[in-house]
């Protein structure tokens, strides 16, 4: 998953990406409130971690401007706020969620973890593919009930071709969900990681095939 982080406070937001990284999330950090919607408009992520007290537009409004575009991203409000009408104010701007400074780590990820279980799949046959199966939250994936133990950058790898299995994926997106958008990265980096994990899967019957210029798709072998 794509997660963008918007906290003010660079060295919570760098322990917060560190923490949800270590979980295999591709993470975007941001400091402002501008910079952060200009971001998900143009850029797009799975879910936002966004704090309320920000420079420019404040968290408050950063959901109201997403959620008056259509723009249904899950979203979890991070405030040293903790009065009842602050909150009530964020949850009705449309907010999914809403965590008061300071929380455990711990608390953050499992809340990370029910919205993206919340959160509805395009075809939610996509959790099984041939004798694969896909346990997002738990970031697992399994073949024939046993655990695969896939390292987090090939997770991330497999969850981008998994919710696209026949279908190509380029480089490019990819490469945005193991390190996020615009990060500096050699598409052999990203090669590297086809390679493993094609051969992991090659004795389940599933293929990663090269569309040459193009990208990549995951399929059932013939």
């Amino acid at each position: 998953m794509r997660i963008a982080v918007i906290e003010d406070n660079v060295a919570l937001a760098q322990g917060i990406a560190h923490q949800l990284r270590d979980q295999g999330h591709a993470v975007n950090v941001l400091h402002d409130g501008d910079q952060a919607l200009a971001f998900v408009q143009q850029d797009g992520a799975d879910l936002l971690i966004l704090d309320v007290n920000l420079p420019g537009l404040d968290g408050f409004s950063v959901v109201a401007a997403l959620r008056k575009a259509g723009n249904a991203v899950p979203i979890i409000l991070l405030t040293a706020r903790g009065d009842l009408q602050d909150r009530l104010a964020g949850l009705d701007a449309g907010a999914d969620d809403y965590l008061v400074k300071p929380f455990e780590m711990e608390e953050l990820e499992a809340r990370v973890r029910a919205l993206l279980r919340r959160t509805p799949n395009a075809d939610p046959a996509s959790f099984a593919f041939g004798p694969l199966t896909f346990d997002r939250a738990g970031r697992r994936v399994m073949a024939h009930g046993a655990d695969l133990s896939l390292p987090r950058r090939e997770l991330a790898v497999f969850e981008c071709l998994f919710d696209r299995a026949g279908q190509i994926v380029s480089k490019t997106h990819l490469a945005d969900q193991l390190y996020g958008v615009g990060a500096a990265v050699e598409e052999k980096v990203v090669e590297v990681y086809i390679s493993r994990l094609r051969k992991k899967l090659a004795g389940f019957g599933v293929t990663i095939k090269t569309a040459r210029g193009l990208g990549y798709l995951m399929d059932l072998a013939d």
